[in-house]
């Protein structure tokens, strides 16, 4: 059963003087000079809009850079989720704690209320950037980070929607951590995916990708109906010389798309969609750890019985703040429903997952 331990939601007041905020609203300028108090502590920061498709929605999310000389809390860098299209204002840190629950490395995420220039500007997640800060908190070693950070970070040789050949093996990444010459490990991993013959794919691919954190992923991502994790909205991390793959941007999950439309449970297949995905199950050994991966997490940890009391008391300890948003104070009845609304969901998805999971044995 996940922790219950829901911390009192603190207070973040950012201050950025008018013209700057008018630059960034305007464009005109990525990122811009501001500040962020919390608690008693100040930090100059630089503030930036975060995302793609949510740049347009009227609740901003933020991108946080410390320029102080003193670390917040231990990071240089944190990110401000509107969780806009999301009604529970719950799925990106459900995501999480789910993926934590199976072995799965995945942020950490804490709701806060915001505050911009002395104005509530609603309920906000706290996200956990996936950076040094990120390894060295996990006792990890150091290792190169990559962003997929849009569509071509498929794992495939071809775009997505022209299908034809990408200019750059790294098309779609953002490197986050390392140096240019670590780009080699990211087009390596592109390349082998694509063209190491079926008989000598499975010890190829398990020199350069930690095949058994890939399925634990893809289990949660399946699980989860995250679409878009599939193409990007992930960090691939090499621990040595062999990639971890790390969600980011989960809120589009447990039943609603990226506008907060619900989904049809089945419309996520039980294998996911790319190129990677389809290559690894190719493998007997491999589809067949996949399988008893899924079986043991639809039978223990994919069940209302074990989310309920999380969610419930999650819920609970944001439905006081919900009217001082100004995004979400009118939205209180569907908020209200949304536990029930993940609680079908899971039920739903389960059964069309174990469905499948016999089918998938089959192959």
């Amino acid at each position: 059963m996940p922790s219950l331990d829901v911390h009192d939601i603190p207070a973040y007041f950012l201050s950025v003087d008018g013209p700057h905020l008018a630059s960034l609203q305007n464009g005109s300028k990525p990122a811009v000079p501001a500040t962020i108090l919390v608690g008693s502590e100040t930090y100059q920061i630089e503030l930036a809009y975060r995302g793609a498709h949510t740049r347009k929605f009227p609740k901003k999310s933020y991108q946080i850079t410390v320029t102080s000389s003193q670390p917040f809390d231990g990071s240089r860098e944190f990110h401000l989720n509107a969780e806009y299209a999301d009604p529970s204002l719950i799925r990106n840190k459900l995501s999480f704690c789910f993926f934590d629950q199976i072995g799965s490395l995945a942020p950490r995420a804490q709701h806060v209320i915001l505050y911009l220039n002395g104005k509530c500007a609603g309920l906000y997640l706290k996200l956990e950037s996936v950076d040094e800060h990120f390894l060295t908190s996990r006792g990890l070693p150091w290792g190169p980070i990559y962003y997929a950070v849009n569509s071509q970070a498929n794992f495939s040789l071809l775009h997505p929607r022209t299908e034809e050949v990408k200019g750059e093996l790294e098309a779609g990444y953002l490197r986050k951590c390392g140096k240019e010459t670590d780009d080699g490990l990211l087009r390596e991993l592109i390349y082998k995916i694509n063209t190491t013959p079926q008989q000598q794919f499975a010890k190829e691919i398990s020199r350069i990708l930690d095949v058994e954190n890939y399925l634990s992923w893809l289990a949660g991502a399946v699980c989860t109906q995250n679409h878009d994790g599939f193409l990007h909205n992930y960090a691939l991390y090499w621990r040595h010389h062999q990639a971890l793959i790390i969600p980011w941007d989960y809120d589009a999950t447990w039943g609603r798309s990226i506008n907060g439309k619900p989904l049809d449970p089945a419309a996520l297949p039980i294998d996911g969609h790319n190129s990677l995905s389809a290559r690894i199950l190719a493998v007997p050994a491999f589809r067949s750890r996949y399988a008893a991966i899924l079986k043991q997490i639809l039978e223990k940890t994919f069940t209302v019985d074990h989310w309920r009391a999380f969610i419930l008391h999650l819920h609970a300890s944001l439905r006081p703040h919900l009217s001082n948003d100004p995004y979400k104070k009118d939205t209180l009845s569907i908020f209200d429903d949304e536990p029930a609304f993940i609680f079908s969901f899971i039920e739903r998805r389960s059964a069309f997952l174990r469905k499948n999971l016999e089918l998938l044995s089959e192959r």
